[in-house]
């Protein structure tokens, strides 16, 4: 065996004492790695500095702004602004935002980000990973010092503290000590609301119907008095809890694929602990995704299942479905991929967080921990959307004193996990760096498989707004498979582009059908050739399912196979989803 370093399993004494000073390191700063981010300025510096022309194109850019920016305090705040926030940044909507000196204030800071955003464009020779990377810093200490984040030069806080005759800087100080205290102590903050987790989230009714140390299986009670005879299987990521895709009753996808006729089964992953540390990648397949088909086929004997795979899990089972088509196993009726990858060139904003230096270091800290974190793990989905997931949510908590609202999919995110150590280093490895899947590396028992060999009809769906799965990215399925294809483009975000049940206003989605004649089209074309549809993709999917499956007309199974040594165990949602 060869680690990661090449040093195969030798671990000379001195080697074990700088993992331990790394671990320490990363532990204390987050799981960041300081080498990468000094490399990318490092790299994006050198780079401009013999590039005369660009610096000149750069100043010539700052004076342009300088300009405008003086014209417009010249003013006094009066006339059409020079500079306009990011779609989707919501930091300014104040109207006090327009007057003066508040309309100074975030124009200075726009302009900032304005100059910014075009300095961070690589010099010709720049790795244009660490340009982004770059790009990403600046964002990052810029929004540290935004107006928006300071009682003295926000109008709103200002308001709200004279209102309030300062009761919102007291409740929001207290606030601030709780979670200080929740996150010194390694505690997550309780959240107080209406949702509870097998109450009115994740209450499907159903059992459980298996268990190991990795996963427990869910089988959910019908609603309907005949069947369609093939099962449905879902297997979410396990770096989220799999309630996602049940949550509130009136949007949950579980619910509703049990109301269309169908038997389905869910598998609810185990939040692991040091003692999972060793939990290869390959586990998760064999122990996680072929024991949970082996079990639906013992219940449901017959008929072949369809399998559906969210985020993680829907790569996992496109590797699980390319082995088993190596192996020639038939017994998957239908695959569905729900904003899930299988190639990585293009994976988006993650990317960011990626390189050897990154990933060494994150190997370090785990090798200590035994797992990642789930506040390290959700650290790095915050700091992606920083605007909105840290300083406003800060602002609105600590310094307006506001009580923030409570979804049901904010409950969800706040329910995070771990990542055992070996299976995730290999992920990130074998998947995100080295993109081994769909360049004909990815070895299961030793033999490559490839994606190709799979017959089985795909459903895959991405969504517009994705900046954890692209959709471009979720798109590449195409590209590296030859069966029966239906791809999906729907509205939304990474979760709430899922979270589409009919009914929801303002969603629509896109649709188109390749069949084994069909040439490839990129997704530029595709999306020019397939006009939006209004409304929800769930009968979409739910009629697709339909068509691969038998009438609904056989009774439903029993829950569990009791003969089969497969008793039902307790009622859902089960244990592991209540694990911390």
């Amino acid at each position: 065996m060869t680690t990661p370093n090449g040093h195969g399993d030798r671990q000379h004494p001195y080697e074990t004492l700088d993992r331990a000073s790394r671990a320490l390191a990363a532990r204390l700063i987050g799981g960041s790695s300081p080498t990468a981010a000094a490399a990318a300025w490092a790299d994006w510096a050198i780079h401009l500095a013999r590039a005369p022309g660009r610096q000149l194109e750069l100043a010539e850019h700052g004076m342009r702004t300088a300009w405008k920016l003086a014209t417009y305090t010249a003013t006094g705040g009066q006339g059409d602004a020079p500079f306009a926030p990011r779609p989707g940044d919501n930091r300014f909507d104040h109207p006090g935002w327009d007057m003066p000196p508040f309309s100074l204030w975030k124009q200075g800071f726009l302009a900032s980000q304005d100059w910014w955003d075009r300095a961070a464009e690589p010099a010709r020779g720049t790795s244009r990973h660490n340009a982004d990377r770059v790009a990403f810093m600046a964002r990052q200490t810029l929004d540290l010092v935004s107006p928006s984040n300071w009682v003295p030069t926000n109008p709103e806080i200002l308001q709200k503290t004279v209102k309030a005759g300062g009761a919102n800087l007291v409740r929001g100080a207290t606030r601030f000590a709780e979670d200080a205290a929740a996150l010194l102590s390694g505690e997550t903050p309780v959240l107080h609301g209406d949702y509870e987790v097998g109450r009115n989230l994740a209450c499907t009714p159903g059992e459980v119907v298996y268990r190991n140390d990795l996963f427990e299986l869910i089988q959910y009670a019908p609603t309907t008095d005949k069947v369609h005879p093939e099962p449905v299987l879902i297997v979410p990521a396990w770096i989220m809890k799999y309630y996602i895709l049940d949550l509130s009753p009136e949007n949950s996808l579980i619910r509703y694929l049990v109301g269309q006729g169908f038997t389905v089964f869910a598998m609810s992953w185990v939040n692991p602990t040091a003692a999972h540390r060793d939990v290869s990648l390959d586990d998760y397949r064999r122990l996680g995704v072929m024991a949970a088909i082996d079990a639906v086929s013992r219940i449901v004997p017959g008929p072949r299942i369809h399998a559906c795979g969210y985020c993680l899990g829907g790569t996992i089972l496109a590797i699980a479905a390319a082995t088993m088509a190596r192996e020639v196993d038939d017994r998957l009726a239908s695959i569905t991929l729900l904003a899930a990858q299988t190639d990585f060139t293009e994976a988006g904003e993650l990317m960011l967080f990626l390189d050897e230096s990154q990933v060494a270091f994150l190997e370090d800290m785990m090798w200590d921990q035994g797992y990642l974190d789930q506040n390290q793990m959700a650290g790095a989905f915050r700091a992606l959307r920083a605007e909105e997931l840290i300083w406003s949510r800060s602002v609105r908590r600590y310094l307006l004193g506001e009580d923030e609202p409570q979804f049901d999919i904010s409950v969800w995110n706040a329910d995070a996990t771990r990542m055992p150590a070996r299976m995730h280093a290999q992920y990130l490895r074998a998947l995100f760096m080295e993109n081994r899947l769909t360049a004909g590396r990815f070895a299961v028992d030793g033999r490559v498989i490839a994606l190709k060999d799979i017959e089985a009809p795909m459903f895959v769906l991405g969504t517009e707004k994705d900046h954890i799965a692209p959709w471009q990215s979720v798109y590449k399925a195409t590209l590296f498979t030859e069966n029966e294809l239906t791809f999906v483009l729907t509205r939304g975000g990474h979760n709430g582009g899922i979270l589409s049940e009919p009914g929801h206003k303002g969603r629509h989605y896109r649709i188109g059908h390749r069949t084994r004649d069909k040439s490839y089209m990129d997704p530029k074309t595709w999306f020019q050739h397939h006009p939006p549809q209004e409304g929800s993709w769930w009968p979409e999917w739910a009629a697709w399912l339909a068509s691969k499956s038998g009438a609904a007309d056989v009774p439903s199974p029993a829950m569990g196979a009791p003969e089969a040594g497969l008793p039902p165990l307790g009622p859902a949602p089960g244990m592991y989803v209540f694990q911390k």
